[in-house]
């Protein structure tokens, strides 16, 4: 890293002032500029003309200049995991700037310090999202929608048997993409005693393939790809994967041309031999919104969790609020007191890299589109 280098914050939040001396320390020179903007801005805050022009590092989520207003720009870390939001952006497509984003589907080295700071490993980033996974499915195997409104209405009512709720185990959980989120995934639906079959983009046809290239902690994940009991991948293999009697199907895949509309109405007739739980945590257009609503009309599938939606944020007239089958929440299900922290760690860890010549963490493929 150049001591010239100009690193421009354009975020709901200010780097700490441990993060910035530690950043300082390793790379003497180096310039830190922030802008705050709101979470959800549309729209860049009054930058002059010439710090675009001398930036050469920026870290951001969803706002990003002409390509001609930053010459120098050479590496711009995504607060996001996804990174849908650039495609189709000229400073993405048209340029050779390193784009990465704060996934933890890369491999990070062993825990080493980055001045007062440990770099994070993917685990810790994936560890998030499969506890709102299970967090809403066993809301909706047990009911607790329909007893909390039973509370608010101040009502004690009581089931209609014993055997009203179906318990985890023994339930198969299919889980579309299985890197890093969807390793922890497996690892907790395990716990459950349910069985598990993963499905990637990329064939995993040999045991040394099936591994994690990612460092995980101990405890965490399937680092070997030992959970599931089977395994499908390619375009291929989609149809066979879901028609395997899944009880609850997980989508962790990013948003690709490739993953856009996968869940379609020849989708939802398959899950419909099983009725299916659908879980989203992936990208809203991951699944096809208006077939998703005839699924659940004609009960193909028995509810949804979705975190994400197409159109997103879902308007206030959609009609996917009124099914009492469906949760929904507003694309959160990777909130953490701790995210901004493990961001951080990430972009200290790639500056360093940087700095040292080597390859940047979470680098987005512009071929595959993440």
């Amino acid at each position: 890293m150049a001591s010239s280098d100009l690193v421009l914050f354009i975020q709901p939040f200010a780097p700490p002032d441990q993060w910035l001396q530690s950043v300082r320390e390793n790379h003497p020179g180096i310039r830190v500029e922030y802008h705050q903007v709101e979470m959800y801005a549309k729209e860049l805050p009054p930058i002059p003309e010439e710090t675009w022009k001398e930036t050469t590092v920026l870290f951001t989520w969803q706002l990003f200049p002409p390509k001609e207003w930053v010459p120098n720009l050479q590496y711009v870390q995504l607060l996001s995991a996804g990174c849908n939001q650039l495609l189709g952006m000229p400073i993405f497509e048209d340029t050779d700037i390193a784009f990465c984003t704060s996934n933890g589907n890369h491999p990070f080295q062993r825990p080493r310090m980055l001045g007062h700071l440990i770099s994070p490993s993917a685990s810790q980033m994936a560890a998030i999202y499969p506890e709102w996974v299970f967090s809403t499915f066993l809301a909706f195997q047990h009911h607790i929608p329909e007893y909390l409104d039973n509370q608010r209405a101040c009502k004690w009512v009581d089931p209609p048997s014993d055997e009203d709720t179906e318990d985890a185990v023994g339930l198969r959980v299919g889980i579309l993409g299985y890197g890093c989120i969807g390793r922890q995934i497996a690892r907790v639906a395990k716990a459950f005693g349910m069985d598990v079959y993963a499905y990637a983009l990329h064939e995993r046809a040999t045991p040394e393939s099936r591994k994690s290239d990612s460092y995980t902690e101990p405890g965490l994940g399937d680092p070997e790809g030992e959970f599931p009991s089977a395994w499908f991948f390619g375009k291929d293999q989609l149809n066979t994967f879901l028609a395997s009697d899944l009880d609850l199907l997980v989508i962790t895949l990013p948003l690709t041309n490739q993953t856009r509309g996968m869940i379609s109405r020849e989708q939802f007739d398959i899950l419909s031999k099983k009725k299916t739980y659908v879980s989203n945590a992936g990208r809203g257009p991951i699944i096809n919104t208006e077939d998703l609503m005839v699924a659940l009309d004609e009960g193909k599938i028995r509810g949804a969790a979705l975190d994400v939606t197409d159109p997103e944020p879902l308007p206030a007239d959609h009609r996917l609020w009124g099914y009492k089958n469906v949760i929904i929440t507003p694309h959160c299900s990777g909130n953490s007191s701790h995210y901004y922290e493990r961001v951080l760690k990430i972009f200290a860890c790639n500056l360093d890299r940087r700095a040292q010549g080597k390859g940047l963490l979470n680098h987005v493929n512009r071929s595959l589109g993440y």
